[in-house]
């Protein structure tokens, strides 16, 4: 594809970019694995994670929240030994608190994502930036999720974070202009 959004340009962005990122996600399976995903790139680089993406739904069963939620000292242990996903002890803690403070909140709302797109009133915020430059790394939206999240519980839920996650998550519509994916990913709201 070409014009794609610059962030995109190294090959392992390319499937990532063209098919996922910006599209609007509804799946509450799908919204736990990016939060865990956003959460375990603070720090590093997002290739370093979608490297890794593969190893880390093994490693968090299928980013099955009720399983996740059960893991024990010595699974969250044998995580630490797993070369396959980041082995930081405050993240994988993170991820096992975040999957309870996910099932608390899918069940006072009915679905993870009935309380996620509150922040955005319900449908993407379509952005029209003409340059890299002009991509916020949070808004007032970002800080809110942020807020509230940490409120419940969640760690690792920063508003630079929160706003990565409703970039990938198709809440907001960050893809440049001249990308062939920003009116794709507008039709989708």
């Amino acid at each position: 594809m070409n014009n794609r959004c610059p962030w995109a340009e190294a090959e392992i962005h390319h499937v990532y970019h063209d098919t996922e990122w910006g599209v609007p996600s509804h799946d509450d399976r799908h919204l736990f694995e990016m939060l865990i995903l956003e959460g375990a790139q603070a720090g590093l680089s997002w290739s370093t994670i979608l490297a890794k993406r593969r190893s880390y739904r093994a490693a968090f069963a299928g980013f099955d929240a009720e399983k996740v939620a059960r893991f024990d000292a010595r699974r969250r242990a044998a995580l630490m030994q797993d070369a396959g996903i980041v082995r930081n002890r405050l993240k994988i803690e993170s991820a096992v608190l975040n999957a309870r403070a996910f099932l608390a909140v899918r069940g006072e709302f009915g679905a993870f994502d009935r309380y996620l797109w509150t922040f955005v009133g319900g449908a993407p915020l379509q952005h029209n930036l003409t340059k890299k430059e002009q991509t916020p790394v949070s808004t007032p939206e970002s800080d809110a999720m942020s807020r509230d999240l940490k409120r419940r519980g969640f760690k690792f839920v920063g508003t630079t974070i929160c706003y990565a996650f409703m970039q990938a998550t198709g809440m907001v519509n960050d893809h440049l202009i001249t990308c062939p994916r920003h009116k794709t990913c507008a039709r989708l709201r």
